[in-house]
């Protein structure tokens, strides 16, 4: 029997040779490929990650940004939460007239007709100081105006037999008057012979006054509450003196009717205190509010919601003068809403009296 090495075959072993060769490079090319793969997962993984914790951040930071309700679908820079009371053209550019100021400040009126002479006088003064102007017809009667030169520059809302504050809420919101500085918010029976809505802004920005109203000239005026009565070589008073029977005012009352509160014919709001004023919310009474005694008007004290003017209804039926049941009326809604602030009150355990306080403290 014949043995033969396989080595000693030339053909053998240069077969075997090729497959060693083949086998390294099969390895090598293993080894390598699994290595760039190993790197290239990696970098994968790494910007997962980065982008992932950009992400989740990004969704963190705009969770916490305070959406507008309403605007949560929508960019917040589309978002525009404030308006003004500015007419603007139905078509072409809006005029800009660079040699005036935007209206800074408002004035919103409830009229009639019946006192249309007054209100003309108050409405030309105020124009001719830059305010932007707002009627607010509770008698539903707009066209008997247009005769007057300045009917189509301001704002006419009519509701009929309607009170100066059902207005107010529902058309004075504060983000529509946010632009303005301040707000009078005034009946129309008042004579403005004596006032100047510019020194009058003046002087209540100097006393740093939030809520103010004019003086009422004494002698000319219904007055309903001492406080309100004009004060001769005064510029302004913030309280109300009586040293003699009951409900006595001094130095240390720090509540109505002593201070801090003005009578609701010709209250002034600044930007800040009508967005208070509007949710029946104020701030610190005894300072922030206050009577302008060197401007001052004189109220009239002309009844009008409910008056009779002796017309007839459509059936001939003669109109009654409802007056009285407007007083009760007035009564009722005032009980209503004390029900309401106790009731509110009691239910808000979150809630303490920002005035408490300071009157425990006076009452010590």
């Amino acid at each position: 029997m014949y043995k033969v090495s396989l080595l000693s075959d030339p053909k053998i072993k240069s077969g075997l040779w090729s497959v060693f060769v083949t086998a390294l490079l099969i390895c090598g090319a293993y080894f390598v490929g699994s290595a760039v793969l190993t790197k290239d997962f990696t970098e994968i993984s790494l910007g997962w990650e980065m982008n992932y914790t950009r992400n989740n951040t990004q969704s963190d930071k705009c969770k916490k940004q305070c959406r507008h309700v309403g605007s949560e679908a929508l960019p917040e820079g589309i978002v525009v939460q404030t308006s003004n009371l500015e007419m603007r053209p139905l078509w072409g550019p809006v005029e800009k007239n660079n040699n005036s100021k935007p209206s800074a400040n408002l004035l919103a009126i409830a009229v009639g007709i019946k006192q249309k002479e007054i209100v003309n006088r108050i409405v030309e003064k105020f124009l001719v100081n830059g305010f932007v102007v707002m009627l607010f017809h509770y008698d539903g009667v707009v066209d008997e105006w247009r005769d007057l030169g300045w009917s189509s520059r301001v704002i006419h809302v009519s509701a009929l037999d309607q009170t100066k504050w059902w207005f107010a809420k529902r058309f004075l919101h504060p983000d529509i008057a946010a632009e303005y500085d301040y707000i009078f918010l005034w009946d129309e029976d008042l004579g403005v012979e004596n006032f100047d809505p510019e020194r009058y802004l003046s002087i209540v920005k100097d006393e740093g006054l939030e809520i103010s109203q004019p003086a009422l000239d004494p002698g000319k005026s219904e007055v309903h509450h001492q406080l309100t009565a004009r004060r001769r070589n005064s510029k302004v008073h913030r309280r109300f003196y009586k040293f003699k029977g009951s409900g006595r005012c001094d130095n240390n009352s720090t509540s109505p009717p002593c201070i801090g509160w003005v009578e609701m014919m010709a209250p002034v709001f600044s930007r800040a205190a009508w967005r208070c004023a509007w949710y029946m919310v104020q701030g610190d009474r005894t300072k922030t509010v206050g009577v302008v005694d060197s401007e001052y008007i004189v109220h009239l004290g002309v009844p009008t919601l409910g008056v009779s003017d002796g017309d007839k209804e459509p059936s001939g039926v003669r109109r009654a003068n409802n007056r009285t049941e407007v007083r009760r009326q007035s009564f009722i809604e005032m009980q209503i809403f004390k029900i309401r602030w106790n009731d509110a009150v009691e239910n808000d355990k979150c809630w303490v009296d920002p005035y408490q306080k300071s009157v425990e403290q006076k009452s010590h």
